[in-house]
């Protein structure tokens, strides 16, 4: 595929200002009325724009324009309320003004007139997938209650990975790399599906996290990540209209083995606390419990297709965490695991919502093409990961702490999850 029109561009260094950050809300009020009130022109020139489009087949050149400026103007905004970027934002939207910016097609180009018709009702799946992730970066309007609609959404993720950033940057001075990736994704999901509300662009919005993050570093490599095929996106039809029902006997399995686990845990959790490693059996236990649950949820979610076996077997699934070894962890992580993990929790919880989303949306998708979309595919496989992490520190597998970053590590061929050529 050829690359978006629509391009993030993230040129924050994560360092921030603590008295800024503490009073980011009030300094952003001037900010916050200001684009009440340009939403509401964007609202009613939207509408002449469309009946201009279905006409000529393009936006005109000045709505073009200011739709462009609104539209990076929301980006700006939303990265310094997301705590995302530290430096007061621009009210003009001019490009190349904020580290967190949008590169947006310099002309209006031509399209279709049948998707410009119905291009609201086209954008629904996207507005879906923008509202669970939370950029804010689409359009805004006022309704009735006290809250204003989003095009862009105003989703968990974001909300959580800003509410962590700000307690980050107040104490450290400095924002977590996870979470910034985490809002930027977002973010730039949001502004592409913008764009192609507001017919600046007639690309449809790519989920995929390494295509709007191209440009971002990698983090680190965790212990825990991906493996396996991430290009089969084959689904049998007849398996994903029943795929709930077919799940049913690993979900009461799932539940009966979670029992155990959290039993299990427990002693492992004194183990680790008095060793200073956990117990290799009860490693083994935990590891296969983990992997076994990414087999499940992958199914249930259409992330991979296969049914998968009951033991959490590696090597009989396409899609496969990789665990570290039984390892020597800190004492003073193994004793405060609970307390610590809230935040990942916090987003764990959050990225669920996008999970569901993706889901939904592939189902209907595969029903019809008899395939997944590689961008919602590589969203869910994005939370089921980052749920793996998260298990596999409550369990003491590692005392690595999940990483937010939508990317994974440092690529290698065995877990690289980009697009094909």
């Amino acid at each position: 595929m050829t690359e978006h029109p629509v391009q993030l561009v993230v040129e924050d260094d994560l360092l921030r200002n603590r008295l800024t950050v503490f009073f980011r809300l009030i300094l952003a009020i001037p900010h916050l009325i200001w684009v009440l009130l340009w939403s509401i022109a964007v609202v009613v020139t939207a509408f002449v724009g469309w009946i201009a489009a279905l006409f000529t087949g393009r936006l005109p050149r000045g709505l073009h324009r200011f739709f462009c400026r609104y539209l990076r103007y929301q980006v700006h905004l939303s990265a310094y309320l997301a705590i995302a970027a530290g430096p007061y934002p621009p009210f003009g939207g001019e490009e190349d003004t904020y580290p967190i910016d949008v590169r947006l097609p310099a002309e209006p180009q031509p399209q279709r007139r049948a998707t410009i018709a119905v291009r609201i009702l086209l954008a629904i799946p996207a507005l879906i997938v923008s509202a669970a992730l939370g950029g804010s970066g689409g359009l805004r309007y006022p309704s009735r209650s006290r809250r204003s609609y989003s095009a862009g959404g105003g989703g968990a993720l974001t909300f959580v990975c800003s509410v962590l950033a700000w307690f980050t940057s107040v104490f450290r001075g400095r924002t977590a790399k996870g979470l910034r990736d985490a809002s930027a994704y977002a973010i730039g999901y949001s502004a592409q599906a913008g764009a192609y509300v507001l017919l600046v662009t007639d690309r449809y919005p790519n989920a995929d996290p390494t295509a709007i993050l191209a440009d971002v570093d990698r983090p680190p490599v965790h212990p825990v990540r991906l493996v396996g095929d991430p290009h089969d996106l084959r689904r049998s039809r007849a398996t994903v209209f029943f795929r709930l029902l077919l799940a049913v006997p690993h979900l009461v399995w799932l539940a009966l083995w979670s029992v155990v686990v959290v039993l299990a845990s427990i002693v492992n959790w004194l183990v680790t606390l008095f060793r200073g490693r956990p117990a290799d059996s009860l490693h083994r236990f935990a590891s296969a419990w983990i992997r076994y649950r990414l087999h499940v949820y992958a199914f249930l979610y259409l992330v991979a297709n296969p049914f998968p076996g009951f033991v959490g077997d590696p090597s009989r699934y396409p899609l496969n965490v990789e665990l570290p070894p039984s390892e020597r962890q800190n004492r003073w992580k193994t004793g405060f695991r609970i307390a610590l993990a809230i935040p990942a929790i916090a987003v764990s919880s959050a990225l669920g919502g996008a999970l569901l989303s993706s889901a939904v949306l592939t189902w209907f998708h595969a029903l019809v093409r008899g395939n997944a979309t590689w961008g919602l595919r590589n969203l869910a496989a994005y939370a089921l990961r980052y749920q793996s992490q998260l298990d596999a520190y409550l369990l003491f597998v590692t005392d690595a702490y999940p990483h937010a970053s939508p990317l994974e590590g440092a690529p290698t061929p065995r877990h690289e999850f980009a697009e094909p050529a």
